[in-house]
């Protein structure tokens, strides 16, 4: 390992040391480690309170993740290309809403039903992400232990969700199973330019939709408080 890769994993430390306590929260029923969908005498509000707390967390690793990445390996050039044709995020034929009208138009169960679609959607790809960091040859281990952080709490925040949905709605009938991942298959080896800047976009489009799902959080949580005043 050279000297600046070694640089380059202390800034990075550097950079989440704010966070190394609050990442080890769980997102659990009591103070102590649990499944949430084994616990169901915590409080509404509590749950989502914590539910809100990962996807916040969730959203500032992966905003970091996608800026070290960035720099590390995007040539400037190509920054701004991840949005052309061939590099379409994989959740953008999902029925979210996208604009603020929309998404102040949307009940309560859309929502929750719109996080858990975003949740599920990306559990595969993550997972898929993990192993191709694994190839770089300078990729700073920080930047992989963070998404593969990133991937077991993802599915923390889909069980905390799916109980949140059956104590709010009612609904006992939703399943924890992951939606169809047959449309992300990554079977190709790519050239090394293609697989940068396909590994860009998924940390791009994870970073936006996992703003959204802190969005929608935030909002149902001040739907519960101050329903008429959460422009």
């Amino acid at each position: 390992m050279d000297m600046m890769t070694v640089m380059q994993q202390g800034v990075w430390a550097l950079l989440l040391g704010p966070y190394l306590f609050t990442l080890c929260i769980p997102l659990d029923c009591t103070e102590e480690q649990g499944s949430p969908s084994r616990c169901p005498s915590i409080s509404q509000e509590k749950l989502l309170d914590r539910v809100i707390q990962h996807a916040e967390l969730i959203y500032r690793v992966s905003e970091e993740s996608c800026s070290l990445f960035e720099e590390l390996f995007v040539p400037f050039p190509f920054r701004l290309q991840r949005n052309q044709v061939g590099y379409t995020c994989i959740t953008k034929a999902l029925p979210i809403p996208s604009s603020k009208s929309e998404i102040q138009q949307i009940s309560d169960k859309w929502l929750l039903h719109s996080v858990l679609m975003l949740v599920q959607s990306w559990i595969e790809p993550l997972v898929y992400l993990q192993t191709t960091l694994d190839q770089y040859d300078n990729a700073p281990g920080m930047l992989v232990n963070k998404t593969k952080w990133v991937s077991e709490k993802l599915i923390s925040l889909e069980q905390g969700v799916v109980v949140l949905i059956k104590k709010m709605l009612d609904d006992g009938t939703l399943s924890t199973a992951n939606s169809d991942q047959g449309q992300f298959q990554y079977d190709v080896p790519p050239e090394m330019l293609e697989s940068v800047m396909r590994d860009y976009t998924l940390l791009s489009c994870f970073k936006k939709d996992a703003h959204k799902m802190e969005t929608f959080l935030k909002l149902l949580k001040c739907r519960q408080t101050d329903k008429y005043n959460c422009a």
